[in-house]
């Protein structure tokens, strides 16, 4: 029987294909890492739905576990490798971009496992995170996304994508890949994460603070929301209740902090318009 590795080289030969950068493809080509990706995304409590499937290896795997799966593939041109490859499988293809499906529809409880192109992950899990309509995200990405999303305040890679995960879900990077379980290899190493989103809906109020805050990462909280149009008296009267020095930044503060900062100046402002 004929590796993973083998298959891939085969099917693209065959139906004169090559891996696009424009889609941000690199296929998992090893096993033992497919069936670990299937076994954290474990139990199937919903459907599945999975972005970038590419040549459909992991799709497979899926649905021979027992998931039902929606892969959602932006690339025409994989059309008739994978109806080749999931021929007789209980699998929706969709054909569209994914940026643009109507998550907000999705049931209930549904399951996202992919391989996630590259880039659109930033994007992608912070919408599906703002839907709430999922309960388990599993998903491959770069590892100096994985980074981010799981960072905690005071390090360099906290931020803007850290506490919208924060707020929506519980966090866990499970493993690393090497670029050579994928052909071709990118030149950077990937993460396996899962996110189990807690039920906190989305606060746009809030994150439209925290995207300020950290829009100028070098400048102090207080520059930086002023330059965000909020009023600097307003900043340093809630910074002072808080107990914050004037000079800190953004990076200083976690979730529960920001929360507190985005209350106190929604109370301040409004006690000002009086």
């Amino acid at each position: 029987m004929p590796s993973l590795r083998e298959e891939v080289r085969t099917l693209l030969h065959r139906h004169g294909l090559k891996a696009d950068k424009r889609f941000g493809q690199n296929f998992l080509v090893e096993e033992a890492y497919l069936k670990r990706i299937v076994e954290a995304a474990q139990p199937f409590t919903g459907p599945v739905y999975e972005v970038g499937p590419g040549l459909g290896f992991l799709t497979r795997a899926l649905a021979q576990a027992g998931a039902r799966v929606t892969a959602i593939e932006k690339d025409l041109r994989l059309k008739p490798v994978l109806e080749e490859t999931l021929a007789g499988l209980p699998v929706e293809l969709r054909f569209q971009d994914a940026l643009r499906f109507p998550w907000k529809e999705v049931p209930e409880g549904s399951l996202l496992v992919a391989n996630l192109p590259y880039n659109i992950a930033t994007p992608l899990v912070t919408e599906l995170l703002k839907t709430g309509r999922f309960a388990k995200l599993v998903f491959l990405v770069q590892k100096e996304v994985a980074e981010r999303m799981m960072a905690r305040p005071g390090t360099p890679a906290y931020g803007l994508l850290s506490l919208r995960v924060a707020h929506h879900a519980h966090g866990e990077r499970l493993f690393d890949l090497p670029p050579g379980a994928f052909f071709p290899p990118p030149k950077v190493f990937s993460s396996l994460v899962r996110l189990t989103p807690t039920g906190q809906g989305d606060e746009p109020g809030l994150f439209q603070l925290i995207e300020a805050a950290f829009a100028h990462r070098r400048k102090t909280l207080k520059n930086a929301l002023e330059q965000a149009g909020y009023p600097r008296e307003a900043v340093l009267r809630a910074l002072k209740e808080l107990g914050l020095p004037e000079e800190v930044r953004a990076e200083a503060l976690d979730l529960a902090a920001f929360r507190a900062l985005w209350e106190t100046l929604h109370q301040s402002v409004e006690v000002e318009n009086r």
